[in-house]
């Protein structure tokens, strides 16, 4: 069984994670694959997301199972997170032991917080793609939605964890997967408006 394991804190961001687990989730339901995702906070209690949506996570630090995937969201939250050293040591830990360590927008800055994107390239929203560059140790793109660099995956901003989720059903079961996945879905990204660049 594959385990994805979505750590949750005050002020992520909703789509970050929802997005992710709309993917996963529907491999497993539809296709049938052999997966558990479940949600993780530092207690297991209840999150308030960074835009008011109530989460009780499935387990808490001490209480969550090995991951095979650790997915960080970002959001507002992020600002405190990427420096309290319980969230980065647990990361440093499970990710240590993950065969994908993976982030969504702002998320990036966790993971570069607890040093599993050391020598990486990675990504994460434009707002903050020259506060990322900032720091040290990694190479930061822009104008992608994800990169993937050995075993670490990161994605843009938000509704980027959705294409970063498909590609990775794709490495972890096949792209046939991730096609019907995305069908079943109805994922065909058709923008009303053209944002301005």
């Amino acid at each position: 069984m594959t385990r994805i394991g979505i750590v949750l804190f005050d002020g992520a961001e909703e789509l970050d994670f929802v997005g992710p687990w709309e993917v996963f989730t529907m491999a497993a339901k539809e296709e049938g694959v052999d997966l558990e995702v479940f949600t993780v906070s530092r207690e297991g209690t209840a999150v308030r997301c960074a835009k008011g949506m109530r989460v009780l996570p499935d387990h808490s630090f001490s209480s969550a199972p090995r991951m095979d995937v650790v997915l960080v969201p970002g959001g507002e939250g992020r600002k405190r997170e990427m420096h309290d050293e319980r969230m980065l040591g647990w990361l440093r830990a499970r990710g240590a032991e993950a065969s994908w360590i993976t982030s969504v927008c702002t998320g990036a800055f966790l993971l570069h917080g607890a040093g599993l994107c050391s020598g990486r390239r990675v990504t994460t929203h434009w707002q903050a793609i020259e506060e990322l560059r900032a720091r040290e140790g990694l190479t930061v793109l822009d104008d992608v939605r994800y990169v993937r660099d050995g075993n670490v995956v990161t994605a843009s901003g938000v509704s980027a964890g959705i294409d970063m989720a498909l590609w990775l059903v794709g490495q972890l079961w096949s792209p046939a997967v991730a096609r019907r996945v995305q069908r079943h879905m109805q994922y065909e990204p058709a923008p009303p408006y053209a944002a301005e660049t």
